[in-house]
Protein backbone atom coordinates (compact mmCIF):
# COMPACT_ATOMS: atom_id res chain seq x y z
CA UNK A 1 0.00 0.00 0.00
CA UNK A 2 1.35 3.43 -0.97
CA UNK A 3 1.81 5.93 1.85
CA UNK A 4 0.63 9.52 1.43
CA UNK A 5 2.94 12.24 2.75
CA UNK A 6 1.95 15.82 3.49
CA UNK A 7 4.83 18.30 3.15
CA UNK A 8 4.09 21.65 4.73
CA UNK A 9 6.11 24.39 3.04
CA UNK A 10 6.70 21.92 0.25
CA UNK A 11 7.19 24.51 -2.50
CA UNK A 12 10.21 25.98 -0.74
CA UNK A 13 13.86 25.27 -1.52
CA UNK A 14 14.13 22.17 0.67
CA UNK A 15 10.51 21.12 0.19
CA UNK A 16 10.75 20.77 -3.58
CA UNK A 17 13.78 18.51 -3.24
CA UNK A 18 12.07 16.45 -0.53
CA UNK A 19 9.00 16.07 -2.73
CA UNK A 20 11.08 14.82 -5.66
CA UNK A 21 12.94 12.39 -3.38
CA UNK A 22 9.66 10.94 -2.11
CA UNK A 23 8.08 10.75 -5.56
CA UNK A 24 11.12 8.82 -6.74
CA UNK A 25 10.49 6.36 -3.90
CA UNK A 26 6.83 5.97 -4.97
CA UNK A 27 5.16 7.91 -2.15
CA UNK A 28 1.99 9.88 -2.83
CA UNK A 29 2.85 13.51 -2.07
CA UNK A 30 0.61 16.41 -1.05
CA UNK A 31 1.95 19.92 -0.46
CA UNK A 32 0.53 22.73 1.66
CA UNK A 33 2.23 26.08 1.02
CA UNK A 34 1.14 29.72 0.99
CA UNK A 35 3.92 30.83 -1.42
CA UNK A 36 5.35 33.73 0.60
CA UNK A 37 6.71 36.46 -1.70
CA UNK A 38 10.03 36.76 0.14
CA UNK A 39 10.75 33.10 -0.60
CA UNK A 40 9.12 32.72 -4.00
CA UNK A 41 9.81 36.08 -5.60
CA UNK A 42 12.57 34.72 -7.83
CA UNK A 43 12.12 30.94 -7.80
CA UNK A 44 9.46 28.71 -9.37
CA UNK A 45 6.32 28.72 -7.23
CA UNK A 46 4.91 25.63 -8.93
CA UNK A 47 5.19 22.37 -7.02
CA UNK A 48 7.02 19.47 -8.66
CA UNK A 49 5.03 17.50 -11.21
CA UNK A 50 3.10 14.62 -9.73
CA UNK A 51 2.14 16.15 -6.38
CA UNK A 52 -1.20 17.37 -5.09
CA UNK A 53 -0.96 21.05 -4.18
CA UNK A 54 -2.99 23.15 -1.76
CA UNK A 55 -2.24 26.85 -1.45
CA UNK A 56 -3.03 27.89 2.12
CA UNK A 57 -1.50 29.25 5.32
CA UNK A 58 -0.33 26.73 7.92
CA UNK A 59 -2.22 28.81 10.51
CA UNK A 60 -5.57 28.14 8.80
CA UNK A 61 -7.17 25.25 10.73
CA UNK A 62 -9.72 24.38 8.05
CA UNK A 63 -7.09 24.26 5.31
CA UNK A 64 -4.79 22.13 7.46
CA UNK A 65 -7.69 19.81 8.31
CA UNK A 66 -8.38 19.30 4.62
CA UNK A 67 -4.70 18.79 3.84
CA UNK A 68 -4.42 16.03 6.46
CA UNK A 69 -7.26 13.92 5.07
CA UNK A 70 -5.96 10.49 4.13
CA UNK A 71 -2.37 11.38 5.09
CA UNK A 72 -0.13 8.74 6.68
CA UNK A 73 3.06 10.77 7.19
CA UNK A 74 3.92 14.45 7.63
CA UNK A 75 7.10 16.39 6.93
CA UNK A 76 6.79 19.80 8.56
CA UNK A 77 8.95 22.41 6.81
CA UNK A 78 6.66 25.46 6.85
CA UNK A 79 8.50 28.26 8.64
CA UNK A 80 9.90 31.74 8.37
CA UNK A 81 13.67 31.43 8.07
CA UNK A 82 16.48 33.79 9.06
CA UNK A 83 18.24 34.79 12.27
CA UNK A 84 18.67 38.49 11.50
CA UNK A 85 15.12 39.24 10.39
CA UNK A 86 13.68 37.29 13.33
CA UNK A 87 15.25 39.80 15.71
CA UNK A 88 12.92 42.58 14.57
CA UNK A 89 9.96 40.79 12.92
CA UNK A 90 9.25 38.87 16.09
CA UNK A 91 5.48 38.49 15.77
CA UNK A 92 5.85 37.29 12.16
CA UNK A 93 8.34 34.55 13.07
CA UNK A 94 6.53 33.45 16.20
CA UNK A 95 3.19 33.38 14.40
CA UNK A 96 4.31 31.39 11.38
CA UNK A 97 6.65 29.00 13.16
CA UNK A 98 5.09 28.37 16.56
CA UNK A 99 1.41 29.10 16.00
CA UNK A 100 1.60 27.36 12.64
CA UNK A 101 3.04 24.25 14.27
CA UNK A 102 0.38 24.39 17.00
CA UNK A 103 -2.41 24.48 14.42
CA UNK A 104 -0.88 21.55 12.52
CA UNK A 105 -0.57 19.42 15.65
CA UNK A 106 -4.04 20.30 16.88
CA UNK A 107 -5.55 19.22 13.58
CA UNK A 108 -3.56 15.97 13.69
CA UNK A 109 -5.52 14.83 16.76
CA UNK A 110 -7.63 11.89 15.61
CA UNK A 111 -6.05 11.89 12.14
CA UNK A 112 -4.51 8.94 10.29
CA UNK A 113 -0.95 10.32 10.64
CA UNK A 114 1.53 7.73 11.95
CA UNK A 115 4.77 9.76 11.90
CA UNK A 116 5.79 13.41 11.69
CA UNK A 117 9.29 14.67 10.89
CA UNK A 118 9.93 18.33 11.71
CA UNK A 119 12.71 20.55 10.38
CA UNK A 120 14.59 22.04 13.31
CA UNK A 121 17.83 24.00 13.06
CA UNK A 122 21.42 24.08 14.23
CA UNK A 123 20.61 27.57 15.49
CA UNK A 124 19.10 26.02 18.63
CA UNK A 125 22.61 25.22 19.85
CA UNK A 126 23.72 28.85 19.94
CA UNK A 127 27.47 28.51 20.04
CA UNK A 128 28.69 25.06 19.09
CA UNK A 129 30.61 22.70 21.33
CA UNK A 130 34.07 23.66 22.61
CA UNK A 131 36.86 22.01 24.57
CA UNK A 132 38.88 23.73 27.28
CA UNK A 133 42.65 23.48 27.38
CA UNK A 134 42.22 20.54 29.80
CA UNK A 135 39.88 18.74 27.36
CA UNK A 136 36.66 19.47 29.25
CA UNK A 137 33.47 19.81 27.19
CA UNK A 138 32.12 23.36 27.24
CA UNK A 139 28.51 23.29 26.11
CA UNK A 140 27.22 26.61 27.42
CA UNK A 141 29.63 29.06 25.82
CA UNK A 142 28.47 32.59 25.06
CA UNK A 143 30.31 35.61 23.73
CA UNK A 144 30.20 38.77 25.81
CA UNK A 145 28.87 41.72 23.83
CA UNK A 146 31.76 43.86 25.09
CA UNK A 147 34.22 41.44 23.48
CA UNK A 148 32.51 41.38 20.09
CA UNK A 149 32.26 45.19 20.13
CA UNK A 150 36.02 45.20 20.66
CA UNK A 151 36.46 42.81 17.69
CA UNK A 152 37.48 39.95 20.00
CA UNK A 153 35.48 37.39 18.11
CA UNK A 154 36.31 34.04 19.67
CA UNK A 155 34.61 33.06 22.91
CA UNK A 156 36.77 32.33 25.93
CA UNK A 157 36.39 30.32 29.09
CA UNK A 158 37.01 31.21 32.70
CA UNK A 159 39.92 33.60 33.21
CA UNK A 160 39.96 34.21 29.45
CA UNK A 161 41.04 30.63 28.80
CA UNK A 162 41.18 29.89 25.03
CA UNK A 163 38.64 27.37 23.77
CA UNK A 164 38.82 24.98 20.82
CA UNK A 165 35.70 24.44 18.67
CA UNK A 166 34.84 20.78 18.03
CA UNK A 167 31.94 19.04 16.23
CA UNK A 168 28.62 19.69 17.96
CA UNK A 169 26.61 16.61 18.94
CA UNK A 170 23.00 16.35 20.04
CA UNK A 171 24.01 16.14 23.72
CA UNK A 172 25.23 19.73 23.66
CA UNK A 173 22.77 21.84 25.70
CA UNK A 174 20.47 24.11 23.74
CA UNK A 175 21.29 27.83 24.05
CA UNK A 176 18.86 30.06 22.19
CA UNK A 177 20.61 33.17 20.88
CA UNK A 178 17.94 34.48 18.48
CA UNK A 179 14.17 34.63 18.09
CA UNK A 180 14.49 32.30 15.11
CA UNK A 181 16.32 29.74 17.27
CA UNK A 182 13.63 30.07 19.93
CA UNK A 183 10.87 29.35 17.40
CA UNK A 184 12.70 26.35 15.92
CA UNK A 185 13.26 24.83 19.35
CA UNK A 186 9.59 25.38 20.16
CA UNK A 187 8.67 23.61 16.92
CA UNK A 188 10.81 20.57 17.63
CA UNK A 189 9.73 20.24 21.26
CA UNK A 190 6.05 20.72 20.43
CA UNK A 191 6.23 17.97 17.81
CA UNK A 192 8.02 15.50 20.09
CA UNK A 193 5.78 16.24 23.09
CA UNK A 194 2.66 15.89 20.95
CA UNK A 195 3.88 12.69 19.30
CA UNK A 196 4.63 11.06 22.65
CA UNK A 197 1.25 12.04 24.09
CA UNK A 198 -0.78 10.76 21.14
CA UNK A 199 1.20 7.64 20.25
CA UNK A 200 2.49 9.12 17.01
CA UNK A 201 6.12 8.70 15.98
CA UNK A 202 7.98 12.04 15.99
CA UNK A 203 11.44 12.90 14.66
CA UNK A 204 13.26 16.25 14.66
CA UNK A 205 16.08 16.92 12.21
CA UNK A 206 18.42 19.74 13.20
CA UNK A 207 19.56 21.04 9.83
CA UNK A 208 22.86 22.81 9.44
CA UNK A 209 23.47 25.29 6.58
CA UNK A 210 21.68 23.88 3.53
CA UNK A 211 22.89 24.80 0.03
CA UNK A 212 22.17 23.91 -3.57
CA UNK A 213 20.39 24.99 -6.74
CA UNK A 214 16.97 26.50 -6.18
CA UNK A 215 17.55 28.75 -3.18
CA UNK A 216 15.72 32.09 -3.07
CA UNK A 217 18.52 34.29 -4.37
CA UNK A 218 16.87 37.65 -3.72
CA UNK A 219 16.02 36.85 -0.11
CA UNK A 220 18.93 38.27 1.93
CA UNK A 221 17.88 36.23 4.97
CA UNK A 222 18.26 32.89 3.26
CA UNK A 223 21.47 30.83 3.26
CA UNK A 224 24.82 32.58 3.21
CA UNK A 225 25.81 30.92 -0.08
CA UNK A 226 22.76 32.28 -1.85
CA UNK A 227 23.54 35.68 -0.39
CA UNK A 228 27.12 35.49 -1.69
CA UNK A 229 25.91 34.32 -5.10
CA UNK A 230 23.46 37.23 -5.37
CA UNK A 231 26.28 39.66 -4.70
CA UNK A 232 28.64 37.99 -7.16
CA UNK A 233 26.17 37.79 -10.06
CA UNK A 234 25.68 41.54 -9.66
CA UNK A 235 29.44 42.19 -9.70
CA UNK A 236 29.58 42.97 -5.98
CA UNK A 237 31.87 41.59 -3.29
CA UNK A 238 30.27 39.15 -0.85
CA UNK A 239 29.97 40.85 2.54
CA UNK A 240 31.11 38.96 5.60
CA UNK A 241 30.45 39.93 9.19
CA UNK A 242 33.20 39.66 11.81
CA UNK A 243 36.58 38.55 10.42
CA UNK A 244 35.45 35.71 8.17
CA UNK A 245 37.11 33.00 10.24
CA UNK A 246 33.89 31.80 11.86
CA UNK A 247 33.19 28.16 11.03
CA UNK A 248 30.00 26.52 9.77
CA UNK A 249 28.83 23.21 8.34
CA UNK A 250 27.28 23.17 4.84
CA UNK A 251 25.10 20.27 3.72
CA UNK A 252 23.70 19.80 0.22
CA UNK A 253 19.94 19.97 -0.23
CA UNK A 254 19.90 16.58 -1.97
CA UNK A 255 21.50 15.01 1.10
CA UNK A 256 18.94 16.79 3.27
CA UNK A 257 16.06 15.48 1.15
CA UNK A 258 17.40 11.95 1.52
CA UNK A 259 17.69 12.45 5.28
CA UNK A 260 14.01 13.39 5.50
CA UNK A 261 13.04 10.30 3.53
CA UNK A 262 15.17 8.10 5.81
CA UNK A 263 13.64 9.78 8.87
CA UNK A 264 10.20 8.71 7.63
CA UNK A 265 11.34 5.11 7.17
CA UNK A 266 13.79 4.19 9.92
CA UNK A 267 12.16 2.87 13.09
CA UNK A 268 15.28 3.62 15.13
CA UNK A 269 14.74 7.35 14.52
CA UNK A 270 11.40 7.67 16.32
CA UNK A 271 11.44 10.07 19.23
CA UNK A 272 14.94 11.30 18.39
CA UNK A 273 16.61 14.60 17.60
CA UNK A 274 19.20 14.18 14.84
CA UNK A 275 21.84 16.49 13.36
CA UNK A 276 21.87 16.66 9.57
CA UNK A 277 25.06 18.21 8.24
CA UNK A 278 28.17 17.31 6.30
CA UNK A 279 30.29 16.71 9.39
CA UNK A 280 32.84 19.22 8.06
CA UNK A 281 33.81 22.74 9.09
CA UNK A 282 34.36 25.62 6.65
CA UNK A 283 35.32 29.20 7.38
CA UNK A 284 32.97 31.76 5.88
CA UNK A 285 35.85 33.33 3.96
CA UNK A 286 36.61 29.93 2.44
CA UNK A 287 32.96 29.57 1.46
CA UNK A 288 33.01 32.96 -0.29
CA UNK A 289 36.14 31.94 -2.20
CA UNK A 290 34.65 28.62 -3.30
CA UNK A 291 31.47 30.35 -4.52
CA UNK A 292 33.44 32.97 -6.46
CA UNK A 293 35.55 30.25 -8.10
CA UNK A 294 32.46 28.21 -9.02
CA UNK A 295 30.99 31.29 -10.70
CA UNK A 296 34.26 32.01 -12.55
CA UNK A 297 34.74 35.24 -10.59
CA UNK A 298 37.84 34.43 -8.50
CA UNK A 299 39.07 38.04 -8.61
CA UNK A 300 36.07 39.34 -6.63
CA UNK A 301 37.22 39.18 -3.03
CA UNK A 302 34.89 39.32 -0.02
CA UNK A 303 34.34 42.52 1.94
CA UNK A 304 35.21 41.73 5.56
CA UNK A 305 33.08 44.07 7.68
CA UNK A 306 34.62 43.43 11.12
CA UNK A 307 31.16 44.03 12.60
CA UNK A 308 28.90 41.63 14.44
CA UNK A 309 25.14 41.00 14.22
CA UNK A 310 22.90 40.36 17.18
CA UNK A 311 22.04 36.68 17.34
CA UNK A 312 25.12 35.49 15.45
CA UNK A 313 27.41 32.84 16.90
CA UNK A 314 31.08 32.14 16.23
CA UNK A 315 31.53 28.43 15.47
CA UNK A 316 29.10 25.57 14.98
CA UNK A 317 29.56 22.46 12.85
CA UNK A 318 27.93 19.07 13.08
CA UNK A 319 28.79 15.77 14.63
CA UNK A 320 26.67 13.44 12.47
CA UNK A 321 27.40 10.18 14.30
CA UNK A 322 23.76 9.80 15.34
CA UNK A 323 22.54 10.30 11.76
CA UNK A 324 24.98 7.67 10.60
CA UNK A 325 23.83 5.23 13.29
CA UNK A 326 20.06 5.77 13.17
CA UNK A 327 19.50 6.71 9.52
CA UNK A 328 22.50 5.14 7.80
CA UNK A 329 23.04 8.70 6.55
CA UNK A 330 26.25 9.66 4.77
CA UNK A 331 26.69 12.94 2.86
CA UNK A 332 27.27 12.46 -0.86
CA UNK A 333 27.64 16.05 -2.08
CA UNK A 334 30.39 18.05 -0.40
CA UNK A 335 30.65 21.82 -0.66
CA UNK A 336 34.05 21.88 -2.35
CA UNK A 337 32.91 19.58 -5.17
CA UNK A 338 29.20 20.46 -5.53
CA UNK A 339 28.93 24.19 -6.24
CA UNK A 340 28.93 23.91 -10.02
CA UNK A 341 25.21 23.13 -10.25
CA UNK A 342 24.37 26.01 -7.92
CA UNK A 343 26.58 28.40 -9.90
CA UNK A 344 24.80 27.42 -13.12
CA UNK A 345 21.42 27.98 -11.43
CA UNK A 346 22.54 31.47 -10.37
CA UNK A 347 23.76 32.36 -13.87
CA UNK A 348 20.45 31.28 -15.40
CA UNK A 349 18.23 32.85 -12.75
CA UNK A 350 20.00 36.10 -11.98
CA UNK A 351 19.18 37.83 -8.70
CA UNK A 352 18.43 41.21 -7.26
CA UNK A 353 21.08 42.09 -4.67
CA UNK A 354 19.23 43.07 -1.49
CA UNK A 355 22.22 42.72 0.84
CA UNK A 356 22.51 46.46 1.44
CA UNK A 357 18.82 46.63 2.30
CA UNK A 358 19.26 43.85 4.84
CA UNK A 359 22.23 45.60 6.45
CA UNK A 360 20.34 48.88 6.61
CA UNK A 361 17.38 47.24 8.33
CA UNK A 362 19.62 45.65 10.93
CA UNK A 363 21.72 48.76 11.49
CA UNK A 364 18.67 51.02 11.92
CA UNK A 365 17.55 48.78 14.76
CA UNK A 366 20.93 48.71 16.46
CA UNK A 367 21.46 45.01 15.65
CA UNK A 368 24.91 45.52 14.07
CA UNK A 369 27.89 46.58 16.17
Amino acid sequence: MTNTVLITGGCGFIGRHVARELLHENYEVRILDNLVDQVHGDVPAEPPAGVEFMRADIRDPEAVRQALKGVDLVIHLAAEVGVGQSMYEIARYTGANDLGTAVLLQEMVGSSVKRIVVASSMSVYGEGLYLSTSGERCGNVRRARARTQAALWDPVGADDEPLTPVPTDEDKPVDLASIYALTKFTQERAVLIFADAYGIEGVALRLFNVFGAGQALSNPYTGVLANFASRLINGQSPTIFEDGRQQRDFVHVKDVARAFRLALQEQKARGRVINIGSGRAYTITEVARLMAEAMDMPDIKPDILNKSRAGDIRHCFADISVARSLLDFEPRFLLETSLGEMAEWVRKSGARDRNSEMRRQLEERGLVA
